[in-house]
């Protein structure tokens, strides 16, 4: 689904009228939290997460990770409950037998930088991971998942979007109020540049400080892959199916492609056949590159793939050494 408009912009009508209904979505969060009774395993669990719905920069974050620990000697298997895919598991993805509509499309890219489990139920798919050798876990969109005991819990937020009009679904983008959600968190990951993490600084803040002072704030900023693709002046037709497909198209922009056409997809929109030649059709007659992103390649038809560029991008992470101690203290106390 489209996010509204109206969830990040200034609280208006919508947001007041629709805030029962959010305040109702909110307690369910608290009342199924409250509920659970999170599983304690015997080796240490890394939750990335966040309170808003859609995408925050989750899936970076998580290979972000699988690189660290692996470059420290760990052994990090990510588990996912295999958002759109259809296989309930728990199943070890496998690029070569699974489809972004058995496992889901980020479980798929995820699993080229370290194993991955997919698993509705992510107490069995944590378990599993283990019985595969995992020594670390990356439990990737679990904070509102009560199934697990976590020793490290990122919140990831969009330094843009902050946490849009503060309200919870369906009156704004949150899944629990920032009041409830960052208390349990141990440390807030903010994606953005300069400009983006100063304004999330003027609108945010002082709330956050006043909900818990002593959180831990990391900034993050994505950066072009450099693959030795010259971009510049590259007639473009760039579709992408993520939560915020104007990232990309910018990122684009920046690259100094030539964008002819921007196409922006449902988040995790299935790539037909009939959606896949129309965009293919088009670029061709505009004698333009179609062009997608990381996440969206994974759901690529097969015949596609080898006339779809993708650009890919990698976070970077200011002050990287003082939270991988962090991390490290948290994992091996």
């Amino acid at each position: 689904m489209q996010t509204p408009d109206f969830w990040s912009q200034k609280p208006g009508l919508k947001s007041w009228l629709l805030s029962p209904l959010g305040a109702i979505y909110a307690a369910g969060t608290k009342r199924r939290l409250a509920k659970g009774t999170p599983e304690r395993l015997p080796i240490p669990v890394i939750c990335v997460g966040n309170i808003n719905a859609g995408g925050t920069g989750k899936t970076p974050v998580c290979i972000w990770l699988a690189m660290e620990l692996a470059a420290m000697g760990l052994k990090p298997h990510i588990v996912s409950r295999g958002y759109g895919g259809s296989l309930e598991g728990p199943v070890r993805v496998d690029e070569q037998i699974h489809s972004a509509d058995q496992v889901g499309d980020e479980p798929l890219l995820l699993s080229a930088f370290a194993p991955v489990t997919v698993s509705k139920d992510r107490a069995a798919g944590a378990k599993a991971a283990i019985t595969d050798g995992a020594g670390v876990i990356i439990l990737d969109d679990g904070f509102q998942n009560p199934a697990l005991e976590t020793d490290f819990a990122f919140i990831v937020v969009d330094a843009k979007v902050g946490f849009g009009n503060g309200f919870c679904i369906p009156a704004g983008p949150l899944r629990e109020p920032i009041s409830a959600g960052l208390p349990r968190a141990s440390a807030l990951l903010r994606i953005g540049d300069a400009e983006t993490q100063a304004m999330f600084d003027t609108r945010w803040g002082s709330e956050i400080n006043h909900v818990t002072a002593d959180l831990p704030q990391y900034h993050g900023h994505l950066e072009t892959l450099q693959t030795g693709m010259d971009w510049d002046g590259m007639p473009v037709f760039a579709f992408a199916g993520i939560g915020r497909p104007e990232k990309f198209f910018k990122t684009l922009r920046d690259l100094g492609a030539h964008l002819i056409h921007t196409e922006a997809l449902a988040d995790h929109q299935p790539l037909s056949d009939r959606l896949m030649s129309r965009l293919l059709t088009d670029a061709k007659n505009h004698g333009a590159q179609l062009v997608t992103t990381e996440k969206d390649a994974a759901r690529l038809p097969q015949k596609y793939r080898q006339k779809v560029l993708t650009l890919p991008v990698r976070l970077q992470i200011d002050d990287a050494e003082t939270l991988k101690q962090s991390l490290l203290s948290a994992i091996n106390p």
